[in-house]
């Protein structure tokens, strides 16, 4: 069986998974067994879906929703990139710091919403804080190791033959570390978007964080499926869209078939 066929068949597979999953949910639904109150069946969750999406609210949440996660996520690697590369660079600058970094990496970014309320107010200041606190962390370490890991012998030839410092970072140590880096991008866009929806949920920030926590307190059970349907809807684009990159940014390394 060649790939082409192979990959055919994994997504059929995939997408009767995905089938049979919903019959299953269609089946508990009607048997009661959880009363509706709590799990509504799929047609109910779908009228809900369609209902919020017409009206033009869940259309407008998912769109605020994605785009706080977009850009926090978007600083948080800008930032974890930048330090990363200078700290993985720099072998006597990483042995002071890589304890400190050890030690911080470990704090729930929910834990900093506090104090970025008191600073900030409740407003989309605190939620781009708190989400580029935590997507900073696999980005900044995944940098550092993607930058520590670049053979010496070609730092050593980008000297000899009189290199810059900005030249060798971007012909050098980029391209070298680019798996590492993808890795750090990849995890930090989950985080991110978990801390959205968290953040949200917190500071009353309108998007589907908020919907699916009023949804909860209302008892609107197809409301709060819509809402989580929706969730997985963003985080698996993301998921295909950011492949799709690593797949061209990696598209020079051999992939055993």
């Amino acid at each position: 069986m060649n790939t082409y066929a192979k990959k055919i068949g994994w997504k059929a597979a995939s997408v009767l998974v995905c089938i049979g999953v919903i019959y299953l949910w269609q089946l508990v639904a009607d048997a009661q067994f959880i009363p509706r109150v709590f799990l509504p069946g799929p047609n109910a969750t779908w009228a809900a879906l369609l209902k919020g999406m017409h009206s033009g609210r869940l259309s407008g949440l998912f769109t605020a929703t994605a785009e706080r996660m977009i850009y926090g996520w978007l600083l948080a690697s800008l930032v974890g990139i930048a330090i990363g590369a200078i700290i993985g660079m720099s072998r006597t600058l990483r042995a002071y710091v890589e304890p400190s970094l050890e030690a911080i990496r470990p704090l729930p970014a929910s834990a900093i919403i506090p104090i970025a309320i008191a600073l900030t107010g409740l407003g989309d200041t605190t939620v781009y804080s708190v989400i580029c606190f935590g997507a900073l962390w696999p980005m900044l370490l995944s940098t550092v190791q993607g930058f520590s890991a670049v053979e010496p012998t070609r730092y050593e030839f980008a000297r000899s033959i009189g290199m810059s410092r900005t030249a060798t970072v971007l012909k050098i140590a980029l391209p070298s570390s680019m798996p590492d880096l993808l890795a750090g991008l990849k995890l930090s866009l989950t985080v991110a978007l978990i801390l959205t929806v968290v953040v949200e949920m917190l500071t009353g920030q309108q998007g589907l964080g908020t919907w699916i926590l009023f949804a909860g307190r209302a008892y609107h059970a197809p409301d709060l499926f819509a809402g989580i349907i929706l969730l997985g809807v963003l985080g698996y684009a993301s998921t295909l869209v950011f492949a799709m990159l690593e797949r061209y940014m990696l598209r020079w390394r051999q992939r055993p078939e």
